[in-house]
């Protein structure tokens, strides 16, 4: 079992953020300010081309964190951010940027790279949570959420799957993986954008209706790819709220 070791700390406007590494791997936890009790744990999977410390990922980190005061931790998936790129990566990165441009589905090239990705990711972030659930602020027994989009999604579904620790997911912006989805029970939030130039409407659709939730919610969104409105991430803090069981603070 690989223990956590922080490697930096620092705290602003109620909320502490700690780099660590588990087994080499980089990543961040987000925190309420010290001596608050313990709390929920929400797991985030950044997108294809990003890191832990995204602006995407630290926005809605402060909401979870300032808004129903969750610990929210992500690492960076392997050849992103801090992590060096290997040969398969640049391979794969070049074919879909090949693609992109002579207009071709990059659908197979994505899905068939994350697959890949999820497959090294999945028993890293299973190790994460093992050391994150060590620490007495979070502790082994409480709630855990996971919190995706686009690659987040990719790697959260099998992840999801084989995780009962993970008790609600929000999901969003990906083609349909039919290995996963039908393992996954627990309550859904799911974001599409209507006019996604990269992922055909019947393909979210497809992925949506391919859980096995029995609580599932789809949120539809006129706008292309990278338009996904901010209020989703809103939406998202409301909705671990209810099913991690915490209260949301409305902002100052």
């Amino acid at each position: 079992m690989h223990s956590l070791q922080f490697t930096a700390a620092s705290s602003s406007d109620g909320m502490v953020e700690r780099d660590f590494t588990v087994g080499g791997v980089p990543g961040v936890l987000w925190s309420p300010a010290p001596g608050a009790d313990r709390a929920p744990l929400v797991l985030m999977g950044h997108g294809g081309g990003n890191h832990k410390k995204h602006p995407a990922m630290a926005g809605r980190a402060r909401l979870l964190v300032t808004g129903c005061g969750f610990h929210v931790a992500v690492i960076d998936a392997p050849g992103h951010g801090d992590r060096p790129r290997t040969p398969h990566d640049e391979m794969e990165i070049a074919e879909l940027f090949r693609a992109r441009a002579a207009g071709e589905p990059e659908g197979p090239i994505v899905v068939r790279y994350n697959a890949h990705l999820a497959e090294l990711a999945v028993p890293e972030w299973q190790a994460t949570l093992d050391a994150l659930q060590e620490l007495p602020e979070i502790g082994a027994d409480g709630p855990v959420g996971y919190f995706g989009i686009n690659m987040g999604t990719a790697i959260g579904i099998p992840l999801v799957a084989i995780e009962p620790r993970i008790t609600a997911a929000v999901f969003g912006q990906h083609w349909p993986d039919v290995l996963a989805e039908k393992r996954i029970t627990v309550p859904i939030e799911f974001d599409m954008q209507w006019d996604d130039e990269h992922i055909p409407r019947e393909a979210a659709l497809a992925l949506f209706d391919a859980f096995a939730s029995k609580e599932k919610t789809l949120h539809a969104n006129a706008g292309r790819h990278k338009e996904l409105p901010r209020f989703e991430a809103d939406s998202a803090v409301r909705f671990f709220a209810r099913h991690l069981g915490r209260a949301v603070t409305p902002p100052a």
